[in-house]
């Protein structure tokens, strides 16, 4: 069986670094404000088109541009000069979910990815969108039993796409989940009047709530007062059965993430299909990736609704439950190549031989390791403090300016 291509979520240069790091085979980022994490993700700009092609096409990465927001009649021009851009670019498809958007990229031979935004759930719409798109990114809502029916029909009828292949199945496997079906949601149109069908959700439905009767009188607190902020996706517990029920493309959420977030979901995900496919797939790896797993975002994890669950299981707290998270102390003012020892200045907290870091940056991407040694003035010191310019061993090439961050762990 051939194995699934992972994409991953890019919303930043370092979360593009990480994620090719990680061995993702495509990534998915979005530019300006037509596309759904407009608001909370640092989007790329049309000029940002020509790195990044050039960038995934030295790593044998394939790259799909988000264009998959409602769209008005005043941004219609605009809407062309991103598909043209993305073909001049050789962007390799958009994901869209306005007929706008999909009629106009196959008047031009730009190639197209259903976004989940067009809820497709059975193979009727399968083969209606077709004839406009090579992948299909299935609705969230449905179960493995469902998707695999729909795989197996699209190989038995030979339903193909505008490039002439059989159609691709795709579907989230990671990351956050939203009470909306499939992410059409009002809630913050109704209040903020910033659409979420548009890229600027204030997610109103992670917050807690009280139930208040019109006098004052009578306040109920449910028993989960996050009930309407499902925990997040995970499923490497489950993975082979995914890969199983004929899915082509597995995608982890997570556009306004950290790049470290990227780097772990990625290389767990990476390592499972790896496992699967050398048949070394196991409950003990599994905990293993589950431990990495949780040490970045999350919001507590469950199975999503692929093996038949019907009610969502509910975040027990707001943010995030990761078991680690980092803090900022200071950046890169020089890197020694021969000595591979990095400078570094401390502009915030200490560092102390030891600790467990972070070296980020936006060709560096992800690097995590623990600081062997520490000197100051050449002198090896166990510690060090805020102010003070102190040199570390580094066996990977840096770039001045790459942030270091402390790892703090919570128990």
């Amino acid at each position: 069986m051939k194995s699934p291509e992972i994409t991953a979520p890019v919303g930043s240069w370092e979360s593009l670094t990480a994620a090719i790091q990680a061995g993702a085979d495509s990534v998915y980022f979005g530019v300006g404000i037509l596309n759904m994490r407009a608001r909370s993700s640092i989007n790329f700009t049309l000029r940002d088109l020509v790195k990044i092609s050039r960038i995934c096409r030295k790593h044998n990465v394939k790259t799909y541009l988000t264009v998959n927001t409602v769209i008005y009649d005043s941004e219609i021009r605009e809407i062309k000069r991103i598909v043209d851009s993305a073909m001049k670019n050789g962007i390799n498809a958009i994901i869209a979910s306005d007929q706008a958007v999909i009629q106009y990229a196959k008047t031009v031979g730009m190639p197209v990815h259903m976004s989940t935004q067009t809820n497709i759930t059975n193979l009727e719409a399968v083969k209606y969108w077709a004839q406009f798109a090579d992948v299909m990114v299935n609705a969230r809502e449905l179960s493995l039993e469902q998707v695999a029916v729909i795989s197996r029909a699209i190989k038995q009828q030979k339903i193909k796409g505008p490039s002439g292949n059989l159609v691709q199945l795709e579907v989230f496997v990671h990351g956050a989940l939203c009470m909306a079906v499939s992410g059409k949601c009002y809630l913050s149109l109704d209040k903020y009047n910033a659409s979420a069908n548009r890229g600027s959700c204030y997610q109103l439905c992670r917050r807690p709530y009280r139930v208040t009767d019109f006098d004052g009188e009578v306040e109920l607190v449910v028993d989960n007062e996050y009930i309407m902020s499902p925990k997040d996706l995970c499923t490497i517990g489950f993975l082979d059965k995914i890969i199983s029920a004929g899915v082509s493309i597995l995608k982890i959420e997570g556009r306004g993430r950290s790049p470290e977030y990227v780097k772990t979901v990625v290389s767990c995900y990476r390592e499972a299909i790896d496992a699967i496919r050398e048949e070394t797939y196991s409950r003990e790896k599994i905990d293993r990736w589950l431990d990495m797993l949780k040490s970045v975002y999350n919001r507590g994890f469950w199975d999503g609704y692929y093996l038949g669950q019907t009610l969502g299981e509910w975040t027990e707290k707001h943010g995030s439950l990761a078991t680690q998270s980092k803090e900022y102390v200071g950046k890169v003012t020089n890197y020694f190549t021969r000595l591979k020892v990095a400078e570094i200045k401390l502009e915030s907290g200490y560092l102390a031989s030891g600790d467990r870091i972070y070296i980020q940056g936006p060709t560096t991407g992800v690097i995590e390791m623990t600081i062997s040694e520490i000197r100051l003035d050449n002198i090896a010191v166990m510690r060090t403090k805020k102010g003070d310019v102190c040199s570390i061993p580094v066996p990977e090439f840096l770039r001045r300016a790459d942030k270091i961050y402390k790892l703090i762990q919570h128990l």
